[in-house]
């Protein structure tokens, strides 16, 4: 399997054949993760686990379904911000692969794509470019799944 340069080995390894950073995974958070798909309140969550992406991007998401721009703004910042410290703690130096395929890594590359919908929402275009660019630098994949 091939995704920007990159051919899967097997569970999860790659190498990246264009010699740039190798892929970063963001650990799991399973008391979180597991909340969430049981159908616990994502406010709850958020208030045990603020630094777990997901729960920000699920907000961020279920409040621009409602028509809720400015707040799923504010969700998928929040979640961008909380991705990124993540990112940085896991090794990664501000670019590089963060692969869709790595399902812990799904709730900052979600709040990424949320971000950039709500900036375009309100007219901040060079942020929503600024957004859909490094989605897609970060995860071909991701992109398509998000668009």
């Amino acid at each position: 399997m091939r995704e920007g340069g990159r051919v899967a080995y097997h569970a999860g390894m790659t190498q990246n054949l264009l010699g740039g950073p190798p892929p970063t995974h963001l650990p799991d958070v399973p008391e979180a993760s597991r909340l969430l798909a049981d159908g616990a309140d994502p406010y709850e969550v958020a208030a045990k686990f603020p630094a777990f992406p997901t729960v920000w991007a699920e907000l961020a998401e279920r409040a621009f379904a409602k028509g809720s721009v400015i707040e799923c703004y504010a969700y998928a910042r929040t979640g961008y911000h909380r991705g990124l410290d993540a990112l940085r703690r896991s090794g990664w130096k501000g670019h590089g692969p963060i692969p869709w395929s790595h399902e812990p890594n799904r709730g900052f590359l979600r709040a990424l794509a949320a971000l950039g919908r709500a900036a375009a929402a309100i007219g901040e275009d060079e942020e929503a470019q600024r957004c859909r660019t490094f989605l897609r630098d970060s995860s071909e994949e991701a992109a398509e799944a998000l668009s």
